[in-house]
Formats: structure tokens, C-alpha cells, sequence
């Protein structure tokens, strides 16, 4: 079943633009960062920390598919607020403080309307999204 779900999952992903690429990995981050707030805040202590660390997995994903290369200076700033972000899930967890999630849930949050705004964008000037998108990320990660 597990085979099944992932080939689905592969499908899914494989039409989809660098940007909604992008816009999912966010939601998953956001997700869990608010998944882990809920634990934390009922005092599930361990599933709270399980879903900080899939946060991790979301936010490293998006560092290390930076291209500082190709995004320049955009790189470089997105590349020194995910490293901050990633900080701040070790003292969330070492603290479980919730300000510290929530604070890490508006950045993400901001970040992502920023791309989906660009999105939006894509399709009144198609052009420069995609030479935005193209220099930010690489093609793998």
C-alpha cells in the first residue's frame, strides 16, 4: 500500500510548476508547525516534537534547494531566514514555547503568501515569474 501511495504521491508532484512546488513544501512546514503547537499546547510532549522535526525536514528542503548561483542576493536573505527558522525549532523544542512556533509559523507564512503572490503573478506576466522562480531554486534538492 505504502508503494501505491508514494507512486501516487510522485504523480502528483511531477505536473506540478517549481512554484507550487514550492507553495506544498510550505504547507507541509506550516502544518506541522501548527500540528506541533497543538501537541505541545495539549502536552503531548513527544508527538509535539515529531512533528518539530518534520518541520525541520520541510525547512531544510527549502535550503538546501537554494541556488545562491542563480537567485543572487534573494538566495542569499531566503538562505539566512530559513537557518533562522531552523534555530528557532532547537529552542522550540528545548523550551516547547509556543510564541517560538508561532513566530516560525508567521515567517513561513509570509514567505509563502510572497510566492503565491507571485503565482498569481505567473499569469499576468508569465516571463518574469519564471525567470524569479528559475534563479532562486535548482532543479534539485
Amino acid at each position: 500500500m505504502d508503494s501505491k501511495l508514494s507512486a501516487y504521491r510522485t504523480a502528483a508532484i511531477s505536473g506540478q510548476s517549481q512554484i507550487d512546488l514550492l507553495l506544498t513544501v510550505y504547507d507541509g512546514a506550516i502544518g506541522a508547525f501548527r500540528a506541533a503547537r497543538q501537541f505541545y499546547d495539549d502536552g503531548d510532549l513527544e508527538a509535539g516534537y515529531e512533528q518539530l522535526q518534520q518541520a525541520r525536514r520541510f525547512v531544510t528542503h527549502l535550503y538546501t534547494t537554494l541556488d545562491p548561483d542563480r537567485g543572487g542576493e534573494v538566495a542569499v536573505n531566503l538562505g539566512k531566514l530559513y537557518a533562522f527558522v531552523i534555530n528557532q525549532i532547537s529552542l522550540a523544542e528545548a523550551t516547547k514555547d509556543l510564541a517560538v512556533i508561532d513566530d516560525n509559523i508567521t515567517i513561513l507564512s509570509n514567505v509563502r503568501a510572497g510566492w503565491a503572490e507571485l503565482k498569481r503573478q505567473e499569469k499576468v506576466a508569465p516571463a518574469l515569474a519564471t525567470a524569479v522562480s528559475a534563479g532562486c531554486f535548482s532543479d534539485s534538492g
